[in-house]
């Protein structure tokens, strides 16, 4: 093992001296520098996406499994770097359970036959439900995961250097105004007086060896140090900085005003390598939080996908749901005891069916006398104004003759008609026409 003593002091120095400086400044007893107002805003809006961007996170997490308990099962084996095992959604889930009511109870009941068309819709939704999860897994969690585990804990590690480089500059502030204050102090003292000062003390070793040490020294000799004329001797002194002088045998002005010149020379030394490293963390900092922007961008791109496949999902929810709605229809509508009544097609006005099924808007056929549907209905003009271009999303088929089949990706042109049902439109393919669902149309502007 390399156990080096010395950058082990040199470390604890360190940060002894960045935990000196980090507590003054808490209670106002030292001078911070503060970053400019464009370099604070980067920094509060790049907080601000990180909370934002984790609440949103587990959000989504809590929509696309609201199960805790399997939610925590999924991240230790993302954690563990394992493969999630597939796990059967509640409409799959639904769906068996179904079947094998239809099974035992009989097949071939009313009973029996409508468990199993509700059945195999739910397992299509349960099956929707599931590409849902995965697209949106990979194309909108893993993006924002990736951001929170990569490029913020670069950005936190580097705004951590840069506080340690900027407590470095303000301790380094501090020195040199220090020794500047003591420097001046020193040249202000009069020739006669000691230059000592007020933090030095006795130090043991010099009052064990004083007899030796404070001999008087002969002419030549105080003549060489000290042309000007005889100085008082004193004691060997020890500051308490260390990092100010050496022990010597006598103080006088001459050689303690070049000893603080030393020392500011030191700290102005120290100050401008302390403000190169902090203006060079900084510049790095400041291309961090700014590249926040293009995060914002890359989420937004992620957003787009997740509501598309949000769009896709639901829609698939509601053409299952109007497939089941249509095979229903040829089913009986009640049960009782053996009987099997038929049931009213899904165009009838029965209250029991329309409380039953999902609402469907009034067609212009509802409003004429029988046999005139189609007549009225190819009498319907466009408005003058109001028609719009629509885009078909997905295939569908004509549940009668007063509505228009579509084809995915064909353009038709489609209006509404006062007191139509909102979720419907009137589309005109051609020479064609009748009613389109809202739901499967893409509207052009």
């Amino acid at each position: 093992m390399d156990f080096n003593m010395k950058k082990l002091a040199s470390d604890a120095g360190i940060f002894f001296t960045r935990a000196v400086q980090f507590t003054e400044e808490k209670f106002g007893q030292a001078e911070k520098t503060e970053l400019d107002a464009h370099f604070e805003s980067l920094l509060a809006r790049a907080d601000s996406t990180k909370n934002w961007t984790e609440k949103i996170l587990r959000q989504t997490e809590v929509l696309l499994q609201p199960n805790p308990s399997a939610r925590v099962e999924e991240f230790l084996y993302e954690k563990l770097d394992r493969k999630v095992p597939s796990r059967v959604t509640n409409g799959e889930l639904l769906a068996q359970y179904m079947a094998e009511a239809a099974s035992e109870l009989g097949p071939t009941t009313p009973y029996g036959k409508t468990l199993i068309k509700v059945a195999e819709a739910e397992k299509h939704l349960g099956a929707a439900e599931r590409d849902f999860i995965h697209t949106a897994s990979i194309n909108f969690l893993t993006p924002l995961r990736n951001f929170l585990e990569g490029d913020w804990k670069t950005i936190s590690k580097e705004r951590r250097l840069l506080q340690n480089r900027r407590l470095d500059l303000d301790a380094s502030k501090a020195r040199l105004k220090k020794a500047k204050a003591a420097e001046a102090k020193a040249t202000t003292v009069p020739d006669f007086q000691e230059t000592r000062p007020r933090n030095y003390i006795l130090s043991a070793s010099a009052s064990a060896t004083l007899e030796d040490t404070c001999r008087p020294p002969s002419w030549a000799e105080w003549k060489e140090d000290y042309p000007g004329g005889w100085r008082r001797p004193c004691f060997f002194l020890v500051p308490l900085n260390p990092s100010l002088t050496l022990a010597r045998g006598c103080l006088s002005l001459p050689k303690d005003r070049k000893l603080w010149n030393d020392e500011v020379d030191k700290a102005e030394q120290e100050l401008r390598v302390a403000q190169t490293e902090f203006d060079r963390q900084a510049e790095v900092t400041r291309l961090l939080l700014e590249g926040i922007s293009s995060t914002h961008v890359n989420h937004l791109r992620c957003l787009h996908e997740f509501i598309e496949s949000q769009t896709t999902y639901y829609a698939q929810c509601y053409r299952h749901m109007l497939d089941l709605q249509k095979q229903l229809g040829r089913f009986p509508g009640t049960f009782v005891g053996t009987a099997e009544p038929t049931s009213p097609p899904l165009s009838s006005t029965s209250p029991t069916t329309t409380a039953a099924t999902m609402p469907m808007g009034p067609s212009v056929a509802d409003l004429a006398p029988p046999g005139e549907a189609a007549l009225r209905l190819e009498e319907v003009a466009p408005p003058a104004s109001g028609t719009r271009k629509a885009r078909v999303l997905y295939d569908y088929e004509a549940a009668d003759s007063s509505e228009l089949a579509l084809l995915a990706d064909e353009l038709i042109t489609v209006y509404s008609l006062p007191g139509m049902d909102p979720d419907w439109l009137i589309g005109e393919r051609g020479n064609k026409k009748g009613k389109v669902p809202v739901t499967y149309l893409e509207l052009l502007s």
